[in-house]
């Protein structure tokens, strides 16, 4: 049946709208011309947009319609359709060409065309006739080379990317401005005594905006935030049942001000505790956890007070014997009608302990054995806690560890007395045990200095080390080697053997001095700095030195065979090793000595070093020193010139060259005294890792074995201080004062560490 062409398009309107002629079939059949009264009513289905309805229904069958003749007759149309026999047409039965034949054959035909007047020309030729012309593609020639020239390869290909216009309004930020009112506070603080706005503060997503927001949704986020945030400190402080509402006020948002975000705050009532419970196990003495936990009837429940007496307790209880001692979970039982609670606490606190045995495993870097050494409690002691805390800093001081625990074990065998042992377990890891260090200074008189060293700290377990050190100066050339054991057979003594070499070359005197030397000590470190020190031994050096001979008139070189025997007691209150800045420390060294130099002649040297230190604030430390000196039992010639005392320098007095304060040569230069006494105050003010100190020192060295605190010289300077985590590095600029001939203006002095 044939079919009738229709268009049928769609809008944007998603609405069938009419477009170009298209097929469309089963759509609109075409009935024969005698169904006149259906085609009426066809076009009455139209709709009013002019399409045709698609719910016409179909004529009933008793219908009579009436006949129509058709339009062509079916013979007339059989005889103009043209016959698709073979044999009527033999071409229908040749194979296709293919496309390059047909497109040769229709170039050939059209190149022997000859146009008609009037005709429009065939390709290849213009209107005019112009043997030149060529056919044009578009608005290009065929000619144009760009047309035939190959395409680049993909990879060369560049693509550069699209730039769009951007609107200068897109790139200013609108910010929404606020401020921050809350109301109904004053009464909580006036219960707590504090002001909770500022805990408000601390934490407040509000206040970290700085009062500017993008949007008013980013107020609305932050405000609800810190709602939440401001019925947690609420309920902390204990009003468990604060209602805290919040709004936005734009009431003044209106005149051009800031948008107030505001939280109104309902505190309600107070929680306090009514009863305090413990569910644990009875102790020894039996008030022990009561006694600890800072918690009484009556007071308001204040989170930070709960979980700090809980602390106490659980710190408490391994103190006094139980090790294994556990805090559980408070629980809090609340009757909002009277405002009280019950507070409970469960704890398990263990078998009550004593100390045990040692075990130690891990990387070792000594055994358990010596663990024991570097212990202040025996076995059987209670247990407490504080020992093993000073067990554990004692093994971290050996410096060969780089990590450690120490915790306690149970052991299950019964020490008598209902309790048990506990053994300590030590689990360590041993460090790198090589180290290699090194110091620089400089001093008027003195020169450049260096030193380094390079130590084994457990060459010989345990804690044997082996020191190498050298000397490298203007002054100073010289090295030696120390064996150091640690802790040898009881915690904090240290046994050493040193033997050096040392060239020295200084106004007072030039000597090349081999020395022996053992000695026991008790010292302070960095890490483990003690209130009493002390340190005795025996020295023995052989020492070719030129001194000034009265006699002659010059200097001769003499050899002097010295062996002696030194003590040191020290007391130390202050609170730092390398930069105190409160309290007091003093020493005394006595060295009883004997010298051969043609005859056996003994003497003592004495010397007392006392320094104190005050916090003037903050910033500024006033610190002071004296130190006194003394030779007895023979004169000086007797003396060796480098064993002799001396004034002047970095460590002395500065503003005057190293060791020139004192008798003197008939050519200005030093020779030494029997005695001394020196002085000095220091006011030292510190900014950050920087600080300047202002200093004077007097002093004086004697001929005479009693200091006569005469002929006093004085001498001031400023210095510069760096702050390290080893210490402070010092710059110190001096110039005496009432200056004499000979004597230099400035000196300056550069080392590590506080002066004194």
């Amino acid at each position: 049946m044939p079919f009738q062409m229709v268009g049928i398009g769609f809008g944007s309107s998603g609405i069938a709208r009419l477009a170009g002629p298209i097929l469309l079939a089963h759509v609109l059949p075409v009935f024969p011309a005698h169904a006149q009264e259906t085609d009426v009513e066809a076009a009455q289905a139209l709709d009013e947009t002019g399409e045709p309805g698609l719910d016409i229904p179909p004529p009933p069958p008793e219908a009579q319609l009436p006949e129509v003749e058709p339009i062509i007759p079916e013979q007339e149309f059989e005889e103009a359709v043209p016959s698709l026999e073979v044999e009527d047409d033999p071409e229908l039965d040749h194979p296709l060409e293919s496309i390059e034949e047909f497109e040769r054959r229709l170039a050939a035909e059209e190149a022997d065309a000859k146009p008609t007047e009037g005709q429009a020309p065939p390709l290849g030729e213009t209107a005019l006739g112009d043997e030149d012309a060529v056919e044009e593609i578009g608005d290009a020639p065929v000619s144009d080379p760009e047309l035939t020239r190959p395409l680049p390869p993909i990879e060369d290909f560049k693509v550069e990317a699209v730039e769009f216009a951007e609107d200068a309004t897109d790139r200013e930020t609108v910010e929404v401005a606020y401020k921050i009112r809350i109301e109904g506070l004053r009464d909580a603080d006036r219960q707590t005594g504090t002001n909770m706005r500022d805990m408000f503060d601390d934490l407040s997503a509000l206040h970290d905006g700085d009062g500017k927001a993008a949007n008013m949704a980013m107020i609305s986020a932050r405000l609800e935030e810190d709602g939440e945030l401001m019925r947690t400190i609420l309920a902390s402080e204990g009003w468990f049942d604060s209602t805290v509402t919040t709004r936005i006020d734009r009431a003044d948002a209106d005149n051009g001000q800031r948008l107030t975000a505001v939280l109104d705050v309902v505190p309600g009532k107070r929680f306090s505790l009514a009863e305090i419970a413990i569910d644990a196990e009875p102790t020894v003495p039996p008030d022990l956890i009561r006694s600890k936990l800072a918690l009484q009837v009556g007071e308001p429940i204040i989170a930070e007070r709960v979980q700090g007496a809980e602390a106490q307790v659980a710190v408490a209880l391994p103190q006094e014997g139980y090790p294994f001692a556990e805090v559980g979970q408070r629980d809090l039982l609340l009757d909002r009608e009277t405002g009280e609670g019950i507070y409970t606490l469960p704890i398990e606190i263990g078998p009550r302990s004593r100390f045990g045995g040692f075990e130690t495993e891990g990387d070792l870097a000594f055994d358990a054995e010596h663990v024991g050494v570097l212990a202040r409690f025996e076995r059987g002691e209670l247990y407490d806690s504080r020992k093993v805390d000073d067990l554990r800093k004692a093994l971290i001081a050996t410096s060969l560890l780089s990590t450690v625990a120490v915790e306690p074990k149970r052991s299950g065998e019964d020490a008598g007395d209902g309790t048990e042992y506990a053994t300590i377990m030590v689990r360590q890891d041993a460090g790198p045990p090589r180290t290699i260090a090194g110091s620089a200074g400089y001093g008027t008189g003195e020169g450049f200095r260096l030193e380094g060293s390079w130590t084994h700290r457990n060459m010989f377990p345990p804690e044997g080390a082996l020191i190498v050190h050298g000397i490298a100066g203007t002054s100073e050339q010289g090295a030696g080697v120390t064996f150091r054991r640690a802790n040898a057979g009881k915690r904090d003594r240290t046994f050493e053997i040193a033997a050096e070499a040392l060239h020295s070359t200084f106004d007072a005197y030039s000597a090349y001095t081999g020395r022996l030397a053992a000695r026991i000590s008790r010292d302070s470190t960095p890490i483990w700095q003690k209130r009493i020190t002390y340190a005795y031994g025996v020295m023995a050096l052989a020492t070719a030195e030129k001194d000034y001979d009265f006699a002659k008139g010059e200097r001769n070189r003499r050899t002097y065979y010295v062996a002696g025997l030194n003590g040191q007691l020290g007391f130390d209150r202050t609170d730092s090793l390398l930069d105190p800045t409160k309290g007091y420390r003093a020493t005394l060294l006595v060295e009883p000595e004997g010298a051969i130099n043609g005859g056996f002649n003994a003497y003592v040297r004495t010397r007392i070093d006392a320094s104190g230190y005050m916090s003037v604030s903050d910033s500024f430390v006033a610190a002071g020193r004296i130190r006194l000196g003394s030779i007895q039992g023979a004169g000086r010639a007797e003396i060796a010139p480098s064993r002799r005392l001396y004034s002047g320098g970095g460590g002395s007095v500065r503003g005057f060259g190293y060791q020139k304060l004192g008798p003197q040569d008939p050519n200005g230069d030093p020779i030494g005294g029997r005695s001394l006494n020196e002085a000095s105050a220091e006011l030292r003010y510190r900014f950050g890792n920087f600080g300047v100190v202002g200093f004077v020192d007097v002093g004086q060295s004697y001929a005479d074995t009693m200091p006569q605190f005469s002929d006093l010289r004085f001498g001031a300077g400023i210095g510069g201080r760096f702050y390290t985590n080893f210490g402070p590095i010092r710059v110190d600029v001096a110039t005496p004062v009432d200056r004499r001939p000979g004597e230099s203006r400035i000196n300056v002095y550069v080392s590590i560490g506080q002066a004194f």
